[in-house]
């Protein structure tokens, strides 16, 4: 049996509460719908069951950093361990927080992860160096609050007068430590839980309640927020706050995924390119890449990001630039040949891509229909598009979602092999 039929066999007969089942060895009672795509020319299967989303709050708790439009770790798990050994290569190209990542190294591949927001690195690499809860405590502590340090704009909608002293002291300690070159382990820590704490919807972010916290609104729509809500910015312990989501990140760690991660990081390839043109990636490296790209016409990554920028000292208009965003599927096409282009020319031969897209304009347009005529056409072949039906949970109420007739209630992945 070759290993397309191996793979479609798996999905067919997949069930997801069985054991883990031996990769392709084992049989389940629960059939997985199959349908071909209707817009191909060719016969391109198409596998629908419920993958991993009921086993969402199984993953690992260093994953929880909140991002915009990021998928679940399970989505990359599944395909690492069925597509993937040890010390293989995973890569991300629009690493987003750093899921693939992640997952990868906490399964003990080596990884690359890549995207030309610099926030995808600091929230990536912090967390493959983990820290003694203890040593984070210290260097906290160790941090002086000054009173002379000014934000450049007006932050007051969002944070409470001496919350916003202990925010600046914070992020001049960090850039200090950034251009002195002595920044550590630690430090990064700090940051990347500090970055992933500026704004959210409880007393355990450092912010008045805003919008769920992997966005940032503008001071001036906060300001109207509050207004309308009579909400004011309370006094919040900003040190207290990144020990406790600490202690919460670290909580079901094992001492064997923390040396996985130590593993990882040495090997660990971090780059802030675009996705088209990754030259610092040897040809013929990567075992697997697993992936979603930028929607078309979704997600502003730059705007959403403004304070986590201005807290980095990272140039939101500058990045503005870099970040590809297309309103027109033509463009979005292009841009995506380009990219599929340069995975090609990096994965190895018998090399994987799982490329997770979704259905934009409503359900009006599904990206996998553009996605897979540009895989064929670069030299990959299409495995299968492997579609996870997802059961809402009360968490997808932060969007406003209540069924399934709003949001994304899916995942659908185009799965590539290179010949």
């Amino acid at each position: 049996m070759n290993m397309m039929n191996q793979i479609h066999n798996f999905l067919e007969n997949y069930q997801l509460d069985s054991p883990q089942p031996d990769l392709f060895g084992s049989t389940f009672s629960h059939p997985t719908k199959i349908f071909f795509s209707p817009n191909s020319d060719k016969k391109i299967s198409n596998f629908q069951n419920e993958f991993w989303t009921a086993k969402q709050r199984k993953s690992c708790s260093l994953h929880e950093i909140s991002y915009r439009a990021c998928f679940k770790a399970e989505l990359p798990s599944f395909f690492i361990n069925l597509l993937t050994k040890e010390n293989d290569v995973v890569y991300d190209p629009f690493s987003g927080r750093g899921t693939t990542a992640i997952e990868a190294a906490l399964q003990k591949r080596q990884i690359i992860s890549n995207d030309v927001n610099p926030l995808s690195q600091i929230f990536a690499e912090a967390r493959l160096e983990i820290p003694n809860i203890q040593d984070v405590v210290r260097r906290l502590e160790g941090i002086k609050i000054s009173k002379k340090f000014s934000a450049g704009i007006d932050l007051s909608m969002f944070f409470e007068k001496e919350t916003l002293h202990e925010i600046l002291s914070l992020k001049n300690y960090l850039q200090k430590k950034r251009d002195s070159k002595s920044e550590d382990g630690v430090d990064r820590w700090i940051r990347m839980v500090a970055t992933n704490r500026l704004t959210g919807h409880s007393s355990g972010f450092f912010s008045v309640y805003t919008l769920p916290p992997n966005q940032a609104i503008s001071a001036k729509k906060q300001a109207e927020i509050n207004a309308k809500n009579n909400r004011r910015a309370e006094y919040r312990d900003t040190k207290s706050i990144i020990a406790k989501k600490s202690q919460s990140l670290l909580r079901s760690l094992s001492h064997e995924q923390k040396e996985n991660l130590h593993q990882a990081k040495k090997t660990a390839i971090f780059l802030n390119e675009s996705a088209a043109s990754t030259a610092k990636i040897l040809a013929n490296s990567v075992n697997l890449i697993v992936t979603s790209p930028p929607f078309l016409d979704v997600v502003d990554y730059a705007s959403d990001n403004w304070l986590r920028c201005w807290f980095n000292g990272i140039d939101q208009f500058e990045l503005q630039k870099k970040i590809s965003s297309h309103s027109k599927i033509e463009q979005w096409n292009k841009f995506i040949f380009s990219c599929f282009s340069e995975f090609y020319r990096v994965v190895k031969p018998g090399g994987y891509v799982a490329f997770e897209v979704g259905e934009v304009k409503n359900g009006k347009i599904k990206l996998e229909d553009h996605v897979l005529p540009i895989g064929l056409n670069v030299g990959f072949n299409c495995i299968a598009v492997i579609v996870n039906s997802q059961t809402f949970t009360k968490t997808s109420n932060i969007w406003g979602v209540i069924n399934n007739k709003k949001g994304t209630n899916s995942n659908r992945i185009v799965l590539f092999q290179k010949s």
